[in-house]
């Protein structure tokens, strides 16, 4: 018998998050708390623009400026950028950090694939920080994906990291997924599942999750705060666009359908293929 997948490898699914790109107001500010917070290190700065993540692997772009509206949370857009840890251990040993900084923490939950922990940057822009469970205990009996929103026991997470400190962001963390504000899930499904070819990996009520390569996903759309919200201003700040990783095939597929390597979803919400 095969041994048991304890992680998946996310380099091999067709399409996967390669950075984020955000508008912000504050440059400042929204800097300094990725890099304080979530302990993202400066990889480069030019203007009114700065790329943050791991060592050597950008994750994470802010481009600053006042002039900015503020976001609108019941717009489309960003509901949150989710940064995956490589380990239990990493997630435990930067909760303890987050208490020990009195970070203001939004929620905490056990959705059965990973154990996730939220909150949110100065101006409002979602983020989770998250841990996948081995891939062995996504799935059901008859093989479908099962998510859940239950509580996260805490003690036992915490336990996870004794030993051990929290030293800033791992070189093996990425950025797991981006989950959306969309004005419609059936208009979603549409753009995420038929156009640009992603699985519909899971449903909730008002939700759905896409997923590459067996993932539970790699992006979700949701109308929690968003429904019938329409085409993005431009002049907001939040979410400015997504780059995506893609193999040959998938680059192929993608261009030839939506006829070149930078588009938007039916909300404006801009994407690019890595090069």
């Amino acid at each position: 018998m095969a041994n048991p997948i304890e992680k998946f490898d996310m380099n091999a699914a067709p399409i996967r998050i390669d950075t984020v790109r955000l508008r912000v107001r504050d440059l400042d500010a929204v800097s300094s708390f990725y890099r304080d917070v979530l302990g993202l290190v400066p990889l480069a700065e030019a203007g009114s623009s700065v790329t943050l993540g791991t060592e050597e692997t950008p994750l994470l772009h802010l481009d600053g400026d006042p002039s900015f509206r503020p976001r609108d949370p019941r717009q489309a857009g960003l509901f949150h950028t989710a940064f995956l840890l490589p380990s239990r251990g990493d997630l435990a040993r930067w909760l303890g950090h987050v208490t020990e900084r009195d970070t203001r923490l939004q929620g905490a939950s056990d959705h059965i694939v990973s154990e996730a922990i939220y909150l949110a940057d100065p101006e409002g822009n979602g983020i989770e920080v998250y841990v996948d469970r081995p891939p062995s205990q996504w799935r059901d009996r008859a093989g479908e994906i099962r998510m859940a929103t239950d509580p996260l026991d805490l003690k036992d997470l915490m336990r996870a990291g004794q030993g051990r400190t929290w030293a800033g962001f791992p070189k093996g963390g990425i950025i797991g997924h981006v989950h959306l504000q969309v004005g419609d899930t059936k208009e979603a499904d549409r753009f995420y599942h038929d156009t640009l070819g992603l699985d519909i990996a899971a449903t909730y009520p008002g939700a759905s999750f896409y997923g590459s390569g067996g993932y539970h996903h790699q992006l979700a759309g949701n109308i929690w705060n968003s429904r019938s919200a329409g085409t993005r201003d431009a002049s907001e700040a939040g979410l400015s666009e997504i780059t995506l990783g893609v193999d040959p095939t998938a680059r192929q597929a993608i261009t030839q359908r939506l006829g070149g390597d930078r588009f938007s979803d039916p909300w404006g919400t801009a994407f690019a293929l890595a090069l």
